[in-house]
Formats: structure tokens, C-alpha cells, sequence
């Protein structure tokens, strides 16, 4: 630190407070020289505070970034100045989505305090209760379709199969096509079903066999020919989950890995990584609890990634790309780790698709539920 103020006494105190946050904290000095940065900022300019605090802060970014103007206003105003959707990139660092807060230090004439906020954490929150809303959504749904559907479907189905055995070759046909139009109908509608409020019934389970299983059935199946890795923690808990419905999150979710490379017509690699990820507390579905959520999985591809306009709808009920897709294998996806008190995340880019899942792991609660019975 340089340029230290005049109040030396109440300085260490200040630095130490400062170190303690998790945010990046910079205080700019004339001509936008940095006099100190707190240890968050140094991870997240990947420098050590020796070095930054030699620097200005025009040698970490380009002369015509808008953190310029936004210092130069505060100076002007003297009120603090909030800069949302802030991209700064540099051949060390590069974040995206980062909140920029500038704001006057009264004691200290032309030095401005700037403090970075990751805005993505907030705004996968803000998706979980979009998510959270689609769910119910479709719960009603479903509820409705079973009970106004499902029967008459029954009658029309019995009847296409009366009419196979009494007409003719040709009009066979089209009982048949009515008959597998009833059925695939009937399938949809006991998909919805699944979306249907329910007791979750978790217990503790090893999420790498979980994994494990979900990478056979994959080679055997849908991504026969596609090279899987496992980057996997073996240190990690056992998850409390409902092992079968996380198998069907997970199994979609390598699905729709496996059939964004074959589409891109390009050869390809799907990773399912596991790692441990402290500081995520959620709210429990239906009670006052918040979990802890520090197990992470992952599942990466290196497709063509997401497109940009449908990103924000992922999770929606019936959003689809594929020519056969219902759009429900991700709404349901969602809807299950929701269920769970969890968050699931994506990030894409060209070449790179990832779907984090945030999941609870064993505590002594978690066994006492088991105990007493969920």
C-alpha cells in the first residue's frame, strides 16, 4: 500500500477489515493510480498486492473501458455511481456480468473506493424462482391433464383397436396411426405426471456410483461412441438425495450432452466432474430450514453450446430445439433439484456447455430425518 493517509493509527485496522471481505475492494488514487486492494482483489486480478498497488489502473484495462468514466463522475459528484453488466478482461483475468460500485472517500480528496460484485450468483438465484415458478405451473397441469385426458384417450385408444380387426387393409393403417398417436399422448401425459407434488424420500448416497451408473448406461446407449471423463473428488460425502430421481437428472442431462456433439457433427468429449464448494445456503422447498449446498457436479460437452436468445428459458415447460424433443427433460430436471433444496446452474459458450448441480450433503439432520422417516 502507498500513499498511506494521514490517520496511520486507524490503517491496519482498516486493512485487516478489509481482507476480511470476500468482495474485491480497490481505492484509487490521483490519476487513478491504486494505493490499496484488499486480498479478494488480488485473486480476482490473479496479482499480488505488491504488484497492483505499483500499477495504474490503465495497465490492467484498455483506455476506453467505462470504469474510467465512472471514476471521473464520482470525483465530479462526490455521490457513489453503480455500473451493472461491467466486462473487464485482461490477458491474466477475464469476468463478465460484474456490478461496479465507485463512491467518494470524504477524508480523502480524489480517491475513489471501487468495489466488484459477481452479479451471475445473483441472478442463478433469480432463475431457480423462475424455475421454481414453472414447476408449479406444470404440477397444475399435469393434474389437470390426468384427469380430463388420460380416460378419454383409454376410450378412444380400446376403439382404434376394435376397428383393426373389422376394416380394411388400408383403413387399418389409420387405426393403427390413432392407436400410437393415443399412446405417445399418453406417455406425455404421465411425463407431466412426474411434476406432480410429492414426497422426495432422500437418503444418503454415493454420488460417484450414482455416476458411475450413469456413464454405463450412457456408452451403451445414446452416447455410444463418445469419449466420457471423470474428474471426479473421491474425499466428498454421501448426498442426500432420492437416488432414482437424480439418476433421471443426470442421465437427461448426458443425453442432451451426447446429442449436442452428434449434432454438431464434430468428434467430441462429455465430463462429469464432482467437486466441493463451500458458502451456498438455499431455503429447504416447504420449510423455514436452509442447507448448506457444497457438492457440485458437473456435466460438460464440448458441443456448440446453448444459443444465446434461449439461455434465459432453459428450464421453461416445453422449450425445445430438437425437431422430437417435448421440452419437458429439462423442466424436470429442474424441477427435481428444486425439490431437493438444491440449485442447478448453466454456463455456455461456443464449444463449451456446462450444467452444475448444487446438492446437499449428509448432516446430522439429514440422518435424523432418516430415522424418523421424511
Amino acid at each position: 500500500m502507498k500513499d498511506r493517509p494521514a490517520n496511520e493509527a486507524t490503517a491496519p485496522d482498516a486493512a485487516l477489515l478489509l481482507d476480511t471481505l470476500p468482495v474485491p475492494i480497490m481505492v484509487m488514487g490521483k490519476d487513478d493510480a491504486i494505493l490499496a486492494v484488499n486480498n479478494a482483489a488480488e485473486m480476482f486480478f490473479a496479482r499480488s498486492r505488491a504488484l497492483l498497488c505499483q500499477e495504474h489502473l490503465g495497465a490492467l484495462l484498455s483506455a476506453d473501458h467505462p470504469l474510467f468514466p465512472l471514476i471521473a463522475q464520482v470525483r465530479r459528484s462526490g455521490v457513489m455511481v453503480t455500473e451493472h453488466d461491467v466486462e473487464l478482461t485482461a490477458p491474466r483475468f477475464h469476468h463478465e456480468d460484474i456490478c461496479v460500485h465507485a463512491c467518494a472517500i470524504p477524508e480523502w480528496p480524489d480517491r475513489v473506493m471501487l468495489v466488484f460484485q459477481d452479479s451471475s450468483s445473483t441472478r442463478a438465484l433469480d432463475r431457480q424462482l423462475t424455475f421454481r415458478s414453472a414447476a408449479r405451473s406444470v404440477s397444475g397441469m399435469a393434474a389437470v391433464l390426468a384427469h380430463e385426458v388420460k380416460n378419454p384417450l383409454s376410450g378412444i385408444r380400446g376403439a382404434a383397436q376394435l376397428l383393426e380387426s373389422s376394416v380394411s387393409e388400408a383403413d387399418r393403417e389409420l387405426a393403427v396411426l390413432i392407436r400410437d398417436e393415443a399412446d405417445r399422448i399418453r406417455a406425455l401425459v404421465e411425463r407431466m405426471e412426474m411434476f406432480g407434488e410429492k414426497p422426495v424420500g432422500r437418503r444418503p448416497v454415493n454420488i460417484h456410483q450414482i455416476l458411475e451408473h450413469v456413464r454405463k448406461l450412457a456408452e451403451k446407449g445414446f452416447a455410444a461412441g463418445i469419449p466420457i471423463v471423470e474428474r471426479y473428488d473421491p474425499s466428498l460425502p454421501h448426498v442426500w438425495v432420492n437416488r432414482d430421481e437424480l439418476v433421471q437428472v443426470l442421465l437427461n442431462l448426458v443425453k442432451n450432452a451426447a446429442e449436442a456433439i452428434v449434432e454438431s457433427g464434430r468428434p467430441g468429449t462429455i465430463t462429469l466432474q464432482t467437486a466441493y464448494r463451500q458458502g451456498v445456503r438455499l431455503a429447504l422447498p416447504g420449510s423455514t430450514e436452509r442447507r448448506h449446498l457444497p457438492l457440485v457436479v458437473t456435466v460438460r460437452d464440448t458441443g456448440p453450446g446453448i444459443p444465446e436468445a434461449i439461455r434465459p428459458h432453459l428450464f421453461e415447460p416445453f422449450l425445445t430445439t430438437k425437431t422430437s424433443g417435448s421440452g419437458l427433460g429439462l423442466a424436470l430436471a429442474g424441477k427435481i433439484i428444486n425439490d431437493h433444496g438444491g440449485i442447478i446452474e448453466v454456463e455456455s459458450r461456443r464449444g463449451c456447455t456446462e450444467v452444475s448441480l448444487l446438492l446437499p450433503v449428509v448432516t446430522d439432520a439429514g440422518r435424523r430425518e432418516r430415522e424418523h422417516g421424511e
